[in-house]
């Protein structure tokens, strides 16, 4: 009798540990107060699974959204590590107007010290060439006129967060602006280019502290600017959002050309491609129809690779830039339509063995509450991300715990600092943490979590973080 029971408390000993582990990290979870709706999958290099709490439950991943999206990138798009060839601006001559056309790059830039990728090296050409010109128009017809995705919050387009998606993207389709403080009573001074007509509500004051908001409706050209500024404070910095970026493209193009002493007689217009039915893949039949030639430009840009967008898009989460991949991975299966690119994500997912019910996609960046996917589902992805090719370069592109991105701060001093690449996710009442941690045994965990349905003034992502920690720990 005493052999069978030295057995039986050997072959219980483990689960009852592994059961131990699971209440824990349960506890720590719990720790956010009620509310709070968690989903966590952690699995060891064997695909075993350590932990899972919620592991189907459907969630917002905020976002997470962005590595399903670089993921269809790397795996999709030829050339990443090479200068973006296909991505550049044009410029080109059509009767006496000037296009410039975009092709999906997300860096063109009209800044002063620009030096790749340069708005002023197409105003270069145009002036080379002629030095008098109708209209300058801003084609952004490589994708269809979807500006913003199903389910995304109107109140972040006037923000930076919420900018308008276009095939012509330029400076990040912001504008900065300079709140300087004046004398006490009167209204502060605005330093900014005069794309937007400014309504200047804005009060210096003597003391107090300094809250400068402003506001904008939905593709108008007016900011209310309010608030209040101290005297002699530094100046504030803000960022507009652009709606329509190939008008502003068009724009900033015109004011560059006038300053090379080229005599615009016409207006900067911009030129959309409306969607259609044909645009989704659910609705048309065979491929899109092929865009007519144009006519041959004075001169095309080659950005950086897209290596560096990407990683920059993974590192800082930039909703503009990941919202522009899932268009042009669309281009190369389609219509360059939001549709398109879901479905080179929703084939990718199905091709690594994610159970379609564990995901839905409305966007490319996370900015929409229509997406969902489940963390056992995450899992499964990342894990066979980690088994292709470019798996270690995509990795890459991830957050470092401590170190760089969004999770600089986050895990400092902890044992996983150094250690877990993630991407991270925040919207309203929404944390996500998903990628790979070292655990103490030096063995790779993969991991995806979520928290949804947070109250206002509760921190989830403390939860999250020393649950992580916690499983960390013990294996």
């Amino acid at each position: 009798m005493r052999r069978i029971f030295a057995l039986l408390v050997f072959v219980a000993t483990p689960a009852t540990a592994q059961e131990s582990l699971q209440a824990r990290v349960e506890a720590k979870l719990g720790e956010a107060g009620p509310g709070v709706r968690f989903g966590l999958v952690v699995a060891g290099e064997d695909g075993k699974e350590i932990v899972a709490v919620n592991p189907d439950g459907r969630f917002i991943p905020a976002s997470n959204t962005k590595m399903f999206t670089t993921a269809a990138a790397f795996a999709t798009l030829p050339g990443i590590d090479q200068p973006d060839t296909t991505g550049g601006a044009t410029v080109r001559i059509e009767g006496r107007d000037v296009v410039l056309e975009g092709h999906g790059d997300a860096r063109l830039s009209s800044a002063a010290d620009c030096t790749v990728d340069c708005l002023a090296a197409l105003a270069d050409a145009v002036a080379a060439k002629t030095r008098v010109v109708r209209d300058v128009i801003g084609d952004d017809t490589l994708f269809p006129d979807e500006r913003w995705s199903p389910g995304m919050s109107w109140n972040n387009i006037p923000s930076r967060s919420g900018t308008g998606i276009s095939a012509l993207t330029l400076d990040d389709n912001e504008l900065p602006a300079q709140v300087i403080p004046g004398v006490a009573g009167e209204a502060p001074k605005l330093d900014t280019l005069p794309y937007f007509e400014i309504e200047n509500r804005a009060v210096t004051v003597a003391s107090g502290k300094t809250d400068i908001g402003f506001d904008r409706m939905p593709l108008s050209r007016t900011i209310r600017m309010t608030g209040t500024i101290v005297a002699g404070a530094e100046p504030e910095k803000l960022r507009f959002g652009i709606d329509d970026p190939a008008d502003y493209a068009a724009w900033r193009l015109k004011t560059l050309l006038e300053a090379r002493g080229v005599r615009v007689t016409g207006k900067a217009l911009a030129r959309h491609r409306p969607l259609s039915p044909s645009d989704d893949p659910a609705v048309r039949k065979g491929a899109p129809a092929p865009r007519p030639p144009l006519a041959k430009p004075l001169a095309k840009l080659t950005p950086a690779p897209l290596i560096e967008d990407l990683t920059f898009t993974n590192k800082v989460s930039q909703n503009l830039h990941a919202e522009l991949f899932l268009r042009r991975v669309a281009v190369q299966q389609g219509s360059g339509s939001i549709a398109d690119g879901v479905a080179v994500v929703e084939a990718m997912l199905a091709g690594a063995g994610v159970p379609r019910r564990a995901y839905d996609f409305s966007d490319g960046s996370g900015m929409s509450t229509y997406n969902r996917v489940a963390p056992r589902g995450v899992v499964v992805f990342l894990r066979w991300v980690a088994a292709q090719p470019w798996g270690a370069a995509w990795r890459g592109t991830l957050p470092n715990a401590g170190a760089d991105g969004t999770l600089a701060r986050r895990f400092k001093g902890t044992p996983l600092e150094g250690k877990l690449f993630a991407k991270t996710g925040t919207l309203n009442a929404t944390n996500a943490l998903s990628g790979y941690m070292v655990g103490k045994s030096g063995r790779t965990l993969t991991f995806s979590v979520f928290a949804n349905d947070v109250p206002e003034g509760v921190s989830a992502t403390k939860a999250m973080d020393a649950a992580l920690e916690l499983i960390a720990a013990e294996n």
